[in-house]
């Protein structure tokens, strides 16, 4: 079972003592996984040395205060005190490059007790927010395939463990075999581009509804990234309505039961 946290709270998301550092990481190592994407391998503090799948830390990027804002920077995978990140390829690093990290941010994403196959879905965006989570997996011989949901391919897959089955898909949300990977599937995590990540996760949910008879608390899951701009429930960008409350993801997410979401049914809504 997913928990969340205090969700029984009426408005989530301001923390008095945050519980989250701000703290200087260098960039020891840069490598180049595809043609879009890099990963980037950080020396940081304890604290975020252990990320947990699910959790995020808010970046700026060396000492200037430009651009104000912070933005969320997903490890991909820890190792021995370092923190790997999935950075786009147009984003320009260095070597020995200092990084501000404020967290951690988020919760944990816990799967169902017995889980044996998991879903992970990338609709018209990189599937970066959900390979943590896989690698847990596949640690624990749990069995992952990666759905790429586009009008082309636009995220090479080689570099990801061999253990994933990656599957190619369209633009009108079809893969190959969908019923039975919807059928066999334990639960189900989905990312979305973030233009209007509501939309698009109505879309998905709009799409299951019509491979299953109903679609069951705790199975399908939307790992929201859009609008997180402090990381610690001060701005209020993230909030979604969840079960009847209005909930932050920066603090109670990024995954939420998209059962329990209000989503958009038109671009915009």
């Amino acid at each position: 079972m997913i928990h969340f946290g205090r969700e029984n709270a009426p408005f989530l998301g301001r923390n008095d003592d945050f519980g989250m550092k701000d703290s200087p990481a260098l960039i020891e190592r840069i490598t180049l996984v595809n043609d879009t994407h890099q990963h980037l391998e950080l020396t940081v503090a304890d604290e975020l040395a252990t990320l947990k799948p699910g959790q995020f830390a808010m970046a700026r990027v060396g000492d200037s205060w430009e651009p104000y804002l912070r933005e969320p920077w997903v490890p991909v995978d820890t190792r021995a005190g370092r923190l790997i990140v999935e950075r786009p390829i147009g984003e320009v690093y260095r070597v020995g490059d200092t990084v501000k990290l404020l967290g951690p941010c988020g919760q944990t994403v816990k799967f169902r007790k017995g889980v044996r196959n998991v879903l992970f879905i990338a609709y018209e965006t990189a599937p970066t927010p959900l390979l943590m989570p896989m690698r847990l997996l596949l640690r624990n011989n749990v069995a992952a395939t990666l759905v790429l949901l586009g009008d082309k391919p636009t995220y090479d897959a080689r570099h990801l463990p061999p253990e994933v089955e990656v599957i190619q898909g369209d633009m009108d949300i079809n893969w190959p075999n969908q019923v039975m990977t919807v059928g066999w599937a334990d639960q189900v995590f989905v990312c979305v581009r973030q233009d209007d990540e509501l939309f698009r996760f109505a879309k998905i949910y709009e799409r299951f509804s019509e491979r299953r008879n109903e679609i069951p608390k705790n199975y399908l899951f939307g790992m929201f990234q859009s609008g997180m701009a402090c990381g610690f429930g001060v701005c209020d960008a993230c909030a979604l309505r969840v079960g009847g409350d209005t909930l932050l993801a920066c603090m109670v997410g990024p995954a939420f039961d998209l059962t329990m979401v209000k989503l958009s049914a038109a671009p915009g809504e």
